[in-house]
């Protein structure tokens, strides 16, 4: 009896420093490969933000805005960007080139407010090696909001556009970027590899298109009803105009700033005297002052009674407009930029 109790007593602390070292081990393990992940992150790069030591193949894979807007923004082939969510995707960098001369980028990216935006567009100019020529920035309902926290809506990679290298270490550190990393290294071996289109363009025609006619039908009704866009703010302030206009005169003051109001139908214009007609002319003032102090800036309003916004052919839904009518937008944008006579 005495035997059994003392050999009891004798494997129950072994047992529990086996544990611990098996603990310890496990921990040591673990760092390891979450640092040794870590850094191969670093190496490769799956964003193409630059910031690794390596020369690597340019660009990245095909994929969402958000992630391939680091390696779009800060390619030198660029001399101008487009800034915005679906509101302005239609506007066609591609073409704005053909008409200006400019090399356009869009960085339209769906979902997305000003918070974004103006992250987007200090990463371009702050990646600029030559002074960015303009900047094109659609003007929706969402810069009209008081709060001056500018908060989004949806999720948004922050660290990936961060001057903070230590948020961009902790950005790495997600299942996300272990994830991409065969993608990664995939297109960094393979010289055919496709690559995410450098000029950030995407149509979203075909994904409208293809829903077939009884969508069709149901489009031309809600497209009947109003729907009031007016941002509900009517006294502001307005901080996103003001960030707005601190970003651009501080880092592109020689840039043209298109300020662009971008169609929206009929039935989602404010009714005279309306609330919603005060909240949106107090916004639209607001950004309308930045052109009274910037002198290459310019509001252009496509949010008023022209008779194209009546044309329920050239809409999707009360926002979002078809290439028909992006292409009147991209002609009044290179009007503004053309060289004066």
């Amino acid at each position: 009896m005495n035997s059994s109790t003392s050999s009891s007593e004798g494997i129950a602390p072994m047992s529990a420093v086996r544990w611990a070292g098996f603990a310890r081990a496990f921990l040591a393990t673990a760092l390891l490969l979450a640092a040794s992940l870590l850094g191969l992150a670093f190496l490769l790069d799956p964003y193409d933000t630059g910031h690794s030591p390596l020369a690597l193949k340019p660009g990245v894979r095909p994929q969402g805005p958000r992630m391939a807007a680091a390696s779009r923004g800060r390619d030198p082939a660029f001399q101008a960007v487009i800034i915005g969510n679906s509101h302005i995707q239609l506007v066609s960098p591609e073409e704005l080139k053909a008409r200006t001369g400019i090399a356009f980028l869009s960085l339209a990216t769906p979902g997305t407010g000003p918070k974004e935006a103006l992250a987007l567009l200090e990463w371009f100019l702050r990646k600029r090696l030559e002074p960015a020529r303009a900047i094109v920035v659609g003007i929706d309902e969402h810069w009209c909001t008081p709060d001056p926290a500018l908060p989004n809506k949806r999720p948004f990679p922050f660290w990936l556009f961060s001057r903070n290298l230590g948020d961009y270490l902790l950005g790495l550190a997600r299942y996300d970027v272990i994830q991409e990393l065969p993608f990664r290294i995939a297109y960094l071996r393979n010289p055919d590899s496709a690559r995410a289109r450098p000029d950030g363009y995407w149509n979203y025609e075909a994904h409208f298109d293809a829903q077939g006619p009884e969508a069709e039908r149901d489009r031309r009704v809600t497209l009947g009803t109003s729907l009031q866009i007016g941002g509900r703010n009517h006294s502001g302030p307005f901080p996103a105009a003001r960030a707005l206009e601190a970003l651009a005169l501080a880092a592109a003051p020689e840039a043209a700033l298109i300020l662009l109001r971008p169609p929206s139908y009929a039935t989602s214009h404010p009714e005279p005297g309306s609330q919603n007609a005060a909240a949106d002319s107090a916004c639209r003032a607001a950004f309308a002052e930045i052109t009274q102090r910037h002198p290459r800036s310019v509001l252009i309003d496509w949010r008023i009674g022209r008779p194209e916004n009546g044309d329920p052919d050239r809409f999707f839904d009360h926002t979002h407009y078809r290439r028909s009518l992006a292409v009147l937008v991209e002609a009044d944008i290179a009007a503004v930029l053309a060289p004066p006579p």
